[in-house]
């Protein structure tokens, strides 16, 4: 299949990409942008790194082949907080929500995403909401805190 140019809105800046349009969103995020701060985890939609917000929608971008999301709005985690630390970030760093830095991105994604649906979520709202997003280095209780602070934060 031939390359052909793919326009996206990539943390609202418009893109312009030449490529297959097979290409996985997550590579031409990585390799083609050079937005790296979206991981790679499985490579097979289990695990949430690379989790991005499009049009609005968290997904899991190595699933998504990045024809799909031709004129798409996305945001991923270098659009979140530009103008200072976003509050669902200040709550991971407070509540240490974070340590190897694999899941962060996708967990506040899937947090931001959260957040929006439930601005005040109970414990089990937390725990469905950030099920697709796994973390070996946690336990989640310090992240399922950062969500409650972020919520208490208000948007």
């Amino acid at each position: 299949m031939p390359k052909r140019t793919v326009s996206l809105v990539v943390n609202g800046r418009p893109q312009h990409v030449e490529t297959h349009p097979m290409s996985r969103l997550l590579d031409v995020l990585r390799e083609d942008l050079s937005l790296t701060g979206t991981k790679e985890g499985c490579g097979e939609g289990e695990c949430g790194a690379c989790s991005v917000l499009l049009n609005g929608q968290l997904v899991n971008s190595c699933l998504v082949p990045v024809g799909q999301a031709e004129g798409a709005r996305i945001c991923t985690i270098e659009g979140v907080g530009q103008h200072g630390l976003h509050p669902v970030q200040a709550a991971f760093i407070s509540e240490g929500g974070a340590q190897c830095g694999i899941c962060t991105p996708g967990m506040i994604m899937a947090t931001i995403d959260l957040l929006a649906r439930y601005p005040e979520p109970a414990l089990e709202q937390i725990r469905e909401g950030l099920a697709g997003n796994l973390c070996r280095c946690t336990g989640y209780m310090r992240i399922f805190s950062a969500v409650q602070k972020a919520a208490q934060a208000g948007p």
